[in-house]
């Protein structure tokens, strides 16, 4: 039987189950949540007249929960629209319509006992066939069905998500020994092509694959902490992005996790476990206080960290763990972290931190790191089937840079191996044959193949053939053009590529110029271009330093030239002959968003930002992006039928003078910056493939070159109209007078100028209107200030 998933239902609407619930809906996945019935009215509802048998009352839990999701920040939701595919019911009058569903997701409460009565009903309502799965963070997944049917048994496993769900790419997914192999392989294949995640196959042991290490590691940190004489601010200050780990490094992340959480899951491990393992595993006795106190994290207000707002701002303070007093937050400053600094990338700033013996910082970084390799090359095998599982589980689900394996092998796998023989380590027996067999690390590369070692040999890694990864990719392919700031590349099946790779890639006349290149070679040679790159984020803008510097230094005939470049190139990407396609992700800001607005079409990640931002330091885009985003939005419009132009323009003007960002793809959509030609990409390792095959397509469907269009625009009426609301927020000193000045410019650009309402304008009248508006605004000395806070302070300023 082929297997599809087109519903699901989620037992459970906590925290976990609501999340995993979101991230259905927001690949479009219609879903069922249900939660138990509740056992008491509360006083809203006695004093409604209701009772325990009205169905407002027994669904109340999952509608909560539900409802919660609009409130919770970061939001589980890529866009409102993904709560109308969650229908919420009870676990006492719906288990039934499980027979609707094709695959069921149990969140309950971690006990196993409770688990098993929940399966043994839903056995009794399932259908056949369909699959069923819990999300346990470290319970049997072997025992929780022991009980059920063989059909049951052949299609149950586990998933376990990470929370929160939308936003943490990895998806566990552990079988039983009855587990039907072609049940395993189909959920693997829809956790990466469907829901978007870094799928890895874990074994049903304690914890898995990422919490048995990240927990461990986060236990001997504590350790080595309460060791050296650290002290808790000093700890993260190291064990952050300095060592490729996300910037909340280790206390920030056990208050964000939440203390509760995190000594029930060490706990899970504590009491399946012997020996030395046991002991690292048992909580710290300052950290049980804490609990006690209800210090908790984020959740309770204070954990290892304490915010504390005064008249001049806030102010953060560290627990000191001997005493549990708050006290000033302390930064590890030494020499290797000043060596550290100076490095690029995290793997050389490792090396540089554990090559300096004697000095605190590399010491601390050394001592925490250390148990962590042995120990994972303990459990491999036990715990996953190779090393690679272990490495895509840390990276995916605890945010390192780099997986226990990969860090080794980055910091000398041989010499750090011979420093621990000599402090006296027991090494695992297989990674002292690596060495004795002559190997260096773990991992090798050849002609763009990956290879791991395993069970004595090196073994090729295998990847979906929907993930381009460009490093290997031009380590097989080369490049054919390359400058500062771009690379132009061939990506196969007559399909071009253009990588930025600037500073930030921000768009400076080196990207520009490549760009032009690329557009000329692909009008002769290819099918089509995509314009994508795999940085922390497709493009945050143009450059805003060197644009600052040079309105300082008066050379606004260098600026305008800039500019005009910049929509000479933008009008060129709009009306190439050949189709482009932009694959935008994280952050698109202004330049950005320019780039992206005129492709034949964007292929955007689920996550991307996407926004006219120039409004925050002063200025308004210059580059075209006022005038596509205003057509995006007439292009909207349903044809034939009357529609307000002024409502049209005055949406656009509110969305360029808030600077408003999306917060996902499908809100970019909701925002007008996405429309019908362009797609959705879930999973981001994905991209660059679907916007190569988007490519594909349109060359395929006889693409041709969009005409050249005339604006509609709302002139004299338009402008006035824009402008009032912007005077009244000013009159409720809610605008300044620049913000004003810059409002005005704005509108003088979307109105078209003083001209008659609804006249049709070139769009070079537009992009006119626009360069000058940018060139008058950046010589303004309140925008240059404006300029100046956000390249130094990283925030707007309000002057």
């Amino acid at each position: 039987m082929k297997q599809s998933i087109r519903r699901a239902a989620v037992l459970g609407s906590g925290v976990m189950g609501s999340g995993i619930a979101a991230h259905l809906a927001n690949v479009g996945i219609p879903t069922l949540m249900l939660d138990i019935a509740p056992k008491q009215l509360t006083k809203d509802e006695e004093q409604k007249g209701l009772t325990l048998d009205d169905r407002v009352v027994r669904n109340r839990i999952a509608a909560q929960s539900k409802q919660a999701l609009l409130k919770q920040k970061p939001s589980p939701l890529t866009t409102r629209q993904s709560l109308d595919l969650i229908e919420i019911g009870n676990m006492d009058d719906d288990m039934e319509r499980l027979a609707e569903v094709d695959w069921i997701i149990e969140v309950v409460v971690e006990n196993l006992d409770v688990k098993k009565k929940v399966f043994a009903n839903v056995d009794k309502y399932r259908k056949q066939g369909t699959i069923v799965t819990s999300n346990t963070s470290g319970i049997s997944i072997e025992a929780m069905a022991s009980d059920c049917s063989v059909d049951f048994r052949k299609r149950f496993l586990g998933t376990h998500f990470f929370n929160p769900p939308r936003y943490l790419k990895l998806l566990e997914v552990i079988p039983t020994k009855d587990t039907d192999p072609e049940v395993l392989a189909f959920m693997k294949a829809f956790g990466e092509n469907v829901l978007g995640k870094g799928v890895v196959e874990a074994k049903d042991t304690p914890n898995f694959i990422a919490n048995r290490i990240g927990t461990y590691g986060l236990l001997v940190t504590v350790r080595e902490m309460l060791r050296g004489g650290y002290s808790v601010g000093e700890v993260d200050s190291v064990t952050g992005p300095m060592i490729g780990r996300p910037k909340s490094a280790t206390f920030r992340t056990l208050d964000v996790v939440g203390l509760d959480t995190f000594i029930h899951v060490a706990k899970n491990v504590y009491d399946q476990v012997e020996g030395e393992e046991k002991e690292i595993f048992d909580i710290p006795n300052f950290v049980m206080e804490m609990k006690e106190k209800g210090w908790l994290g984020a959740k309770s207000g204070q954990g290892f960290f304490f915010k504390k707002k005064d008249k001049s701002g806030s102010t953060i303070y560290e627990l000191n763990p001997e005493t549990l007093e708050y006290e000033n937050r302390k930064k590890l400053k030494t020499a290797a972290t000043e060596m550290a600094k100076q490095e690029k990338g995290s793997r050389r700033k490792l090396k540089t931190l554990i090559s300096n013996k004697g000095d605190r910082a590399g010491d601390l970084v050394w001592s925490i790191l250390k148990p962590v390799f042995i120990y994972s090359a303990e459990l491999t095998g036990e715990i996953a089937d190779d090393i690679v599982a272990v490495d895509e589980a840390m990276r995916w689900g605890f945010g390192w840079e780099i997986g226990p394996f990969e860090t080794w092998d980055a910091i000398g796998l041989r010499k750090s191996v011979e420093r621990m023989q000599a402090e006296g380590e027991r090494i695992p027996e297989w990674v002292l044959q690596l060495l004795a067999d002559g190997n260096e690390t773990f991992y090798k590369t050849d002609n763009g193949n990956v290879y791991y070692y395993d069970e004595g040999t090196y073994k090729q890694q295998k990847f979906n053939k929907k993930e381009i990864n460009l490093k290997r990719f031009k380590d097989v392919n080369g490049i054919i053009k390359k400058n500062v700031g771009a690379s132009f590349i061939d990506l196969g099946d007559g399909v071009a590529g253009l990588e930025f790779h600037s500073q930030s890639n921000a768009i400076g006349l080196d990207i520009i110029q490549m760009v032009n290149y690329a557009l000329e070679e692909v009008s002769k040679n290819y099918e089509g271009l995509v314009i994508g790159n795999q940085g922390k984020n497709f493009c945050v803008g143009a450059n805003l330093g060197m644009m600052l510097m040079e309105a300082q230094d008066d050379n606004f005939f260098e600026l305008d030239m800039v500019i005009r470049q910049f929509q000479n190139m933008a009008m060129a990407i709009k009306y190439a002959d050949k189709p482009v396609v932009t694959a935008p992700f994280n952050m698109t800001l202004g330049g950005g968003a320019e780039v992206s607005l005129p492709a034949a079409s964007i292929q955007a990640s689920a996550e991307t930002y996407m926004g006219l931002v120039e409004f925050g330091v002063g200025l308004i885009p210059g580059g075209g992006g006022t005038k596509e985003l205003y057509l995006k939005q007439l292009r909207n419009m349903p044809k034939g039928i009357h529609f307000d132009l002024t409502k049209v323009a005055n949406d656009v003007f509110e969305k360029v003078a808030m600077a408003k960002v999306s917060t996902s793809a499908a809100e970019a959509r909701d925002n007008g910056y996405l429309d019908q030609r362009d797609k959705i990409s879930v999973n981001p390792d994905h991209l660059l493939y679907d916007a190569k095959e988007n490519v594909l397509a349109l060359a395929k469907s006889g693409y041709r070159a969009p005409i050249r269009e005339k604006i509609p625009v709302v002139g004299d009426p338009g402008y006035a109209a824009m402008l009032l609301g912007v005077k009244s927020l000013q009159l409720s000193g809610y605008a300044s007078e620049h913000d004003v000045k810059i409002a005005e410019k704005l509108a003088y650009v979307l109105s078209g100028g003083r001209i008659k309402e609804g006249t049709k304008i070139d769009e070079q009248v537009m992009l006119d209107l626009e360069r000058e508006a940018f060139l008058s605004l950046i010589g303004e000395p309140k925008t240059q200030q404006r300029m100046q806070h956000m390249l130094v302070k990283g925030k707007p300023l309000r002057n």
